[in-house]
């Protein structure tokens, strides 16, 4: 039986699972609405690399560093990412947008998974 805060946090999960798959079907539809080239694009991924380092940098207890290095690795990775889709050709922009929907995903499965381990 899932504690209460374990079962938050599995939906919390669920919703990254459930986001990511919308981004991967929004980008390979080609149905984006945000313009990459503008400064608060370049903020935002400023930001999700700060938070992922931040993430890092927290102390916390031994059985959530799994948990720790998934969330500051996709933010990472997601800040990266959005840097790199500003900088790409307007027909690569989709692709790289269900590549950031495979991250989130990914994410919330691993999370997912390290929340329900038995300890």
């Amino acid at each position: 039986m899932l504690r209460p805060e374990q079962l938050i946090r599995v939906v919390i999960e669920l919703i990254f699972v459930l986001l990511g798959a919308l981004v991967v079907w929004l980008g390979l539809n080609n149905q984006i609405f945000a313009d990459p080239r503008k400064p608060t694009w370049m903020i935002l991924a400023v930001a999700l690399i700060a938070w992922g380092g931040y993430a890092f940098a927290r102390p916390s207890r031994v059985w959530l560093r799994g948990e720790r290095w998934t969330r500051g690795v996709s933010l990472i990775l997601l800040g990266i990412l959005m840097i790199g889709i500003a900088h790409a050709p307007f027909a690569m922009i989709g692709k790289l947008f269900a590549v950031a929907g495979v991250i989130l995903a990914l994410r919330g499965l691993i999370g997912m998974v390290l929340i329900l381990r038995p300890r």
